[in-house]
């Protein structure tokens, strides 16, 4: 090999190496309000993508291993478009073949992804035991009741942390994206919400009737797998991303009242999609999550509002949030800017705002 070529070897692994080491581990400051980097003690604002699957709607499982390189290309150009954070969800069913059997091929791939993050300067929020194609949840999965479930989930957890614990990528792991506790007096039948294009974001905690009140529950439960999670990492931290109603409000509630379930959650996360003519009512919202501990926006998107009144959401959503994370599905922004349709153009709006805002949300609140 000649000298040149060697020379060009050793700038990438420097340039690969440095990367990794620049990135700090996360933690929550001192007065418990925002979050900053553990060396320097810099004040860290998570500004980032809901990775959750491809252009086609396929969830990242199901083509890591044959097309790695357009996820290392995805990251890069999230990397480009000004996020620090991606927030990545796993599959149950892919990481589990039996309730106490984790899949070590997933592990370790799930392993090339931090490498992947380290190396290109991202923050992996790792939201775990998703079942969003119910064509994939395991039948003996479905079959367990509430206690063989809480136990095949704290299984998934301590496998996944043990994996990660050694990684500075890890931003935070979320127990499960807007889980929910059964309500009503009959036995629940189903352990998913209704499907939202194709996909079960929403699911279920408990099937059976229960004697403490719906939030004991959701802190219960949450206590379960924070400690699972413990005994294999202690160091990153913990939230669950929480729907909307789950304020104590008339009419729909999950249970996950947030100043009732997060004694040990490390910072709060709320999925938030502002509606057209009703920012005063999502602002309102979102205050409602702001219980002293840090505050993400985990999910947002100008899906049920203008443009217009969505850019102002986010500006006057900085009162309350101290992080936002939007969507980005593997379609790069040119292309999105070169598309003939309305989504096209709305997506590209919002790469657009997400690009151009990035430096100025991620300044000192």
């Amino acid at each position: 090999m000649c000298v040149r070529s060697l020379s060009v070897v050793f700038c990438l692994l420097y340039s690969s190496l440095l990367s990794a080491a620049e990135l700090e581990w996360i933690q929550i400051s001192a007065d418990g309000k925002s979050f900053v980097t553990a060396k320097t003690q810099q004040q860290f604002v998570p500004w980032g993508f809901n990775y959750d699957h491809d252009r086609d709607g396929r969830l990242l499982e199901d083509y890591w291993n044959q097309e790695w390189p357009a996820i290392e290309d995805d990251f890069k150009e999230m990397k480009q478009l000004s996020a620090n954070v991606v927030r990545i969800h796993i599959q149950f069913g892919k990481f589990m073949s039996a309730p106490d059997q984790p899949r070590a091929e997933a592990l370790k791939k799930l392993g090339d992804l931090l490498t992947l993050a380290e190396r290109t300067g991202l923050y992996i929020d790792l939201t775990g035991l998703g079942c969003y194609h119910k064509q994939d949840v395991p039948p003996w999965y479905d079959a367990l009741n509430d206690q063989q479930r809480w136990e095949a989930q704290t299984h998934f957890w301590s496998a996944v942390a043990k994996q990660c614990a050694g990684s500075p990528a890890i931003f935070c792991y979320d127990l499960m994206n807007e889980p929910v506790v059964h309500g009503g007096k009959k036995k629940g039948t189903d352990w998913l919400g209704p499907g939202f294009a194709g996909k079960h974001f929403v699911q279920r905690i408990t099937l059976s009737p229960d004697e403490r009140t719906r939030p004991e529950i959701a802190a219960a439960w949450i206590k379960t797998l924070v400690e699972a999670i413990h005994k294999q990492d202690a160091r990153h931290l913990i939230t669950v991303g929480m729907v909307p109603w789950s304020l104590e409000r008339k009419g729909l509630q999950s249970g996950f009242v947030p100043e009732k379930v997060s004694q040990h959650l490390d910072f709060i996360c709320v999925h938030l999609y502002p509606e057209k003519g009703k920012l005063k009512e999502a602002l309102e919202t979102l205050k409602g999550f702001d219980i002293g501990k840090p505050l993400v926006i985990e999910e947002t998107f100008p899906l049920k509002s203008s443009p217009e009144e969505f850019e102002r959401f986010m500006q006057e959503s900085r009162q309350y949030a101290e992080g936002w994370i939007g969507f980005y599905w593997g379609k790069p922004l040119k292309e999105y800017q070169q598309g003939k349709t309305i989504s096209d153009a709305i997506m590209a709006r919002w790469l657009e705002f997400f690009k151009e805002n990035g430096p100025r949300f991620k300044e000192t609140q």
